[in-house]
């Protein structure tokens, strides 16, 4: 999840390697708060990744956050419970970022 409208994508493989991914946008000037903005599991999950790598998005794998986001609805926003693990992965992009030779294409 980056600053104005990119994403980030969560993925994780369950017990029965059945991977599942979901995508979170996040436009502080005009959102409260992230949302998801798609989710899935098997080939759509694949997917989802595929795409977020071939725009050089994010993926940070985090299972029990992944299963905590799977289960809200598409278009909304993240939960109160849900903050400080969201606040955590927004840390880890930001830090990425500021590596040299960090590379956003989608901007």
């Amino acid at each position: 999840m980056l600053v104005n409208p990119q994403t980030c994508i969560m993925a994780e493989k369950d017990k029965t390697q059945k991977q599942k991914a979901v995508a979170l946008g996040y436009d502080m000037e005009k959102e409260q708060a992230p949302k998801v903005l798609a989710k899935g599991e098997g080939e759509i999950a694949r997917q989802i990744i595929k795409v977020a790598q071939e725009h050089g998005i994010t993926i940070k794998e985090d299972a029990n956050l992944v299963e905590i986001l799977s289960a809200l609805e598409l278009d909304e926003f993240i939960p109160l419970e849900a903050y400080a693990a969201v606040a955590e992965l927004l840390r880890f992009i930001y830090t990425k970022q500021q590596k040299p030779g960090f590379k956003n294409e989608s901007r």
